[in-house]
């Protein structure tokens, strides 16, 4: 444990900004995208028992729901206060040792701390039909509940995988009852779920907000995902590209004496938001310009709802920039190299697992109102940075769900 004399120098002699250790998650589920610029012989460095390498985690105070193979602490972030990996402490530590000195006082009030994180994720194909379930179910099993927000990160997805389309929701014109009829069949056949649902092809550059009880099945681009601090859900689709759930993913987080009622199951959905005929309308989010100069521009990538946001920064070759935000916010540098306030910064290429980079931080709330200085050191790409914040930022967009 780090004290907090310790945990105060080193955000001290950073400026107010941590500079995060990488963090990769395995899943025991799927197929790998290999994008995350991890080196191709890492993504099963934790053993194939524990599943391929399939996510990068930013920003996290919270464990990934791993199953009992997992440490106690995997998903969450370190702090790197120097290039010896082993001098480390978790920044939940930081978090709850210098309180609002990290978040600031409104995040502490309302959350006791920062309420969220992000992440790339990276599947090759798409993924199961799943939601993650409101407050109030996530609550009977002690848990909370999931929003969460995707973006389509041009600069990660050369190659979109081998199903870039999402499937979201039912269509309009599906009942209650023939969801029903496929959740029985669970256990007995493929219940071909996705039949009663919509799809949306992925635009790269966009993105799209997902409150909790709407069903989603992600299409194969690296999507990077600023969410609630939480990692549960329930699968609806047992059969997925070909591989075959068990009925404990449909039900993992259910009270025991429901795991067998299919109406209590039905009840975690959404279901005015499931079959929205204006899906897209409501969901969808284009980016929303909130600067522009020759120095550099910002836009609001994840935003219009009351829980997460995100930007993607982009400064022009050679410049320095001051950047100002009412908030404290995680981050995760994709292009170029420069400076981050004081520390070195650099867009990961290729990682070894357990090695240090220097492409993610976390600034602090005082740091990020008085204004991160960024240098672009290239003289021919723009660095591009993805911003996460939590629900605080005074001037994120309202437009859509709330």
């Amino acid at each position: 444990m780090a004290t907090k004399s310790f945990i105060e120098s080193v955000l001290e002699q950073g400026g107010g900004v941590f500079r995060l250790a990488p963090v990769f998650v395995p899943r025991r589920f799927s197929s790998p995208g290999r994008r995350l610029r991890l080196h191709p012989d890492d993504y099963f460095a934790l053993g194939a028992e524990r599943g391929a390498i399939k996510e990068r985690w930013f920003s996290s105070v919270i464990p990934a729901m791993n199953g009992p193979l997992a440490p106690a602490d995997e998903g969450m972030s370190y702090v790197a206060p120097s290039d010896d990996p082993s001098d480390k402490f978790t920044l939940k530590e930081a978090q709850d040792e210098l309180g609002a000195d990290l978040v600031g006082e409104d995040l502490m009030a309302k959350y006791c701390g920062w309420p969220m994180y992000s992440k790339f994720f990276d599947y090759s194909k798409p993924l199961f039909h799943h939601l993650h379930l409101g407050f109030e179910d996530a609550a009977r099993v002690g848990r909370i509940g999931k929003p969460e927000a995707y973006y389509f990160p041009p600069q990660l997805n050369n190659y979109v995988g081998e199903f870039p389309v999402t499937y979201f929701g039912f269509d309009p014109d599906v009942t209650i009852d023939q969801v029903r009829e496929r959740l029985l069949q669970y256990e007995d056949a493929d219940n071909r779920i996705t039949e009663l649902s919509r799809a949306y092809r992925i635009v790269l550059g966009t993105g799209w907000y997902v409150p909790p009880g709407i069903l989603h099945s992600p299409g194969s681009a690296l999507t990077y995902e600023p969410q609630w601090n939480s990692d549960v859900n329930s699968v609806y689709e047992n059969v997925a590209s070909g591989e075959v759930y068990p009925y404990e993913f449909l039900v993992e987080n259910c009270p025991d004496d429901k795991k067998r009622d299919v109406e209590y199951i039905l009840s975690l959905m959404d279901w005015e938001k499931n079959i929205d005929p204006h899906f897209k309308k409501t969901y969808f989010r284009p980016p929303v310009m909130a600067h522009s100069d020759k120095a550099y521009s910002e836009k609001w990538i994840a935003y219009a709802n009351p829980y997460i946001a995100a930007k993607e920064l982009s400064v022009a070759p050679g410049e320095t920039v001051t950047v100002k935000d009412g908030a404290a916010y995680g981050c995760i540098l994709i292009q170029g190299h420069g400076k981050v306030g004081v520390h070195d910064a650099e867009a990961a290429i290729m990682l070894r697992y357990g090695q240090l980079s220097q492409d993610e931080f976390f600034v602090s709330e005082r740091a990020a109102k008085e204004g991160a200085r960024i240098v672009n050191a290239s003289r021919s790409e723009p660095l591009v940075m993805l911003k996460h914040f939590g629900p605080n930022h005074p001037d994120a967009p309202s437009r859509g769900e709330s």
